[in-house]
């Protein structure tokens, strides 16, 4: 058994689909395939249910996920020491599946900087800056959230949410006439339902639960297709090229942004640390406080209203 199985085995529970968790680990299905079925060799047990349409943790698998995450957090925790005893300890950086395109070029003069391999949900980055597993995170989170934590944030940036549709209009689409799915999983969606579910307060968006992982994907696609409104894509499907039947419109009436934080922890004093989050500090606010430009009431970079001053 290896460490890496082991990450593998994490990457394939929290995406419940082998084709996202390879694309995640950078590694081709199939030898992530292989290395799933080695591991269950040298456990002895199956961890995975699957066949064409599915995969599900059996039991066995549910009942080592905590197990080995935590083995994979004590790993992290030795490599940090060892290099706090060599004098060369780089700062730590997670991420959700969005980074700064120049973050390496804008850091590489103030501090080594490490990109973990565990990628994860925002609210999972945020709780292992929290905990020291990590320096900084690069996630999605509200304000209370931050101060729960005990945490601070900076904008570093932000994405436009489009809609997927059928047909062939490219026109714009008011959010009141789209759709925002709900995933049951909350362990890997949490963040994004959170904010999903404000969308569709605020604009009139229609939710529609699902329990499929289609947030993302072919499924999310197929969802799409089975709907009569077009569909908000999520910011991990921002990039995901389209397939030919569909197309990409507009949100209007608002603008829909998510924006990405980097987030540290309150009370850090390593100048290493502190150098790298002066390095990514944003110039711009990347069109999020336009005039029809909107955010959930908890992100930490909506603007406020100006009180007004009593006559």
């Amino acid at each position: 058994m290896e460490l890496r199985q082991l990450r593998y085995f994490v990457a394939v529970a929290e995406e419940l689909n082998f084709g996202r968790a390879a694309g995640r680990l950078l590694i081709a299905g199939p030898s992530l395939s292989q290395q799933i079925k080695a591991l269950e060799r040298d456990l002895g047990v199956r961890l995975f249910d699957r066949d064409r349409r599915s995969v599900s943790l059996t039991p066995a698998g549910a009942a080592l996920l905590p197990e080995a995450r935590a083995l994979l957090e004590r790993a992290d925790d030795l490599r940090h020491r060892a290099r706090r005893l060599s004098g060369s300890e780089p700062v730590r950086l997670g991420y959700v599946n969005w980074l700064p395109p120049d973050m390496i070029a804008r850091t590489a003069a103030v501090a080594q900087v490490h990109v973990d391999a565990w990628v994860a949900p925002s609210h999972t980055q945020a709780a292992r800056v929290a905990d020291g597993g990590l320096d900084l995170a690069v996630c999605w989170l509200r304000a209370d959230d931050l101060e729960r934590r005990g945490l601070r944030a900076q904008l570093i940036g932000a994405d436009r949410l489009y809609a997927v549709a059928t047909g062939h209009d490219v026109g714009e689409v008011p959010a009141r006439e789209t759709a925002v799915l709900l995933d049951d999983d909350t362990t890997s969606w949490s963040s994004w339902n959170a904010y999903a579910e404000e969308v569709a307060r605020h604009t009139g968006a229609r939710a529609v639960r699902i329990s499929d992982g289609g947030i993302t994907g072919p499924a999310f696609f197929d969802h799409v297709r089975r709907g009569r409104r077009p569909v908000i894509n999520s910011p991990k499907g921002q990039t995901a090229p389209l397939p030919p039947d569909l197309v990409r419109r507009p949100v209007v009436a608002p603008e829909i942004y998510w924006t990405w934080s980097l987030v540290w922890r309150r009370g850090e004093d390593r100048n290493s640390v502190l150098a790298v989050v002066e390095a990514l500090r944003a110039d711009g606010d990347f069109g999020i406080h336009g005039p029809d430009a909107w955010l959930p009431e908890g992100d930490p970079h909506r603007r406020r209203p100006v009180p007004v001053k009593p006559g």
